[in-house]
């Protein structure tokens, strides 16, 4: 058995991991049956605890060797343990992963950052408070105050965007198939930030997400169940809000079934050509 990998991790107060690229260096080293030993730690004091080697995590040392940015760290791991499971695979893989991620990151990070930035705030560790203000206020451009003012009316309008995702895992088990990959982990990671800094829940209770949510989280003994993070499933809606989620068939790449012949087509022409 190797020898643990020592994780450098970034969390909140409440102990949770707070950022999604270490999330998904987490959910990496633990897809490779490998034993972490963690540093604690939050957002200052990184470059002391990594003995200057970063300034920026997640980092890791494995072997004696560092390893820094979470892609890196994932090939490696893959270059490293080739007799266990794969985490990319395929270079297409890494390359539709950032895609996914990117949207992801524009769909739901986004808005919610700015839903949920003073929790971020009040909830990292007390010597963090001055570095997250100032370093977040000057990328808003604003108070952080200011920044959540109106969050109510836009929380809501996040869960409808995440149709293209529902759509996909309607279809399939995982991102990665029939098993979780690096994918799946990138995507994870997403919720899980989320889940770190939300005091009201962002997606409504019957969300079809939360099957795929659950199961990872559950994923290696309950990885992403740490009692510091909040409920994700639960937001009330008001009169007007859009709906969250699509309640009929969803459109996968450009059609809602797949064409196995006329008959499995009939209806959605009919609907197209006005006949139903």
């Amino acid at each position: 058995m190797p020898n643990p990998i020592k994780f450098f991790d970034l969390a909140l107060s409440h102990g949770a991991t707070i950022s999604p690229f270490v999330w998904a260096t987490k959910y990496a080293i633990a897809h490779k049956g490998l034993e972490m030993e963690v540093v604690p730690g939050g957002f200052t004091g990184i470059m002391e605890r990594t003995g200057g080697k970063s300034e920026r995590l997640p980092a890791i040392v494995d072997d004696g060797e560092w390893v820094l940015d979470s892609w890196l760290i994932a090939e490696h791991l893959d270059a490293k343990y080739p007799d266990r499971p794969t985490l990319i695979g395929d270079p297409s893989v890494k390359v539709l992963t950032q895609f996914i991620e990117t949207w992801l990151w524009q769909t739901a990070i986004s808005p919610w950052m700015t839903c949920y930035i003073k929790n971020y705030r009040d909830w990292s560790v007390p010597e963090d408070h001055a570095y997250v203000t100032e370093s977040r206020e000057r990328m808003f451009g604003r108070k952080i105050e200011d920044i959540v003012v109106g969050r109510e009316d836009r929380l809501p309008q996040v869960p409808p965007k995440l149709e293209l995702l529902r759509g996909i895992l309607k279809e399939h088990k995982w991102l990665g198939g029939e098993s979780p990959n690096y994918a799946d982990y990138r995507a994870l990671a997403v919720f899980l930030f989320c889940a770190s800094v939300a005091d009201t829940p962002p997606l409504t209770a019957d969300d079809p997400l939360r099957d795929w949510i659950d199961r990872g989280f559950d994923l290696y003994g309950g990885l992403g169940r740490h009692p510091g993070l909040k409920p994700l499933f639960g937001l009330e809606l008001r009169e007007g809000d859009p709906e969250p989620f699509a309640k009929g068939p969803t459109m996968v790449s450009g059609l809602v079934s797949r064409n196995t012949g006329p008959q499995s087509t009939a209806a959605e022409t009919a609907r197209l050509k006005g006949q139903s």
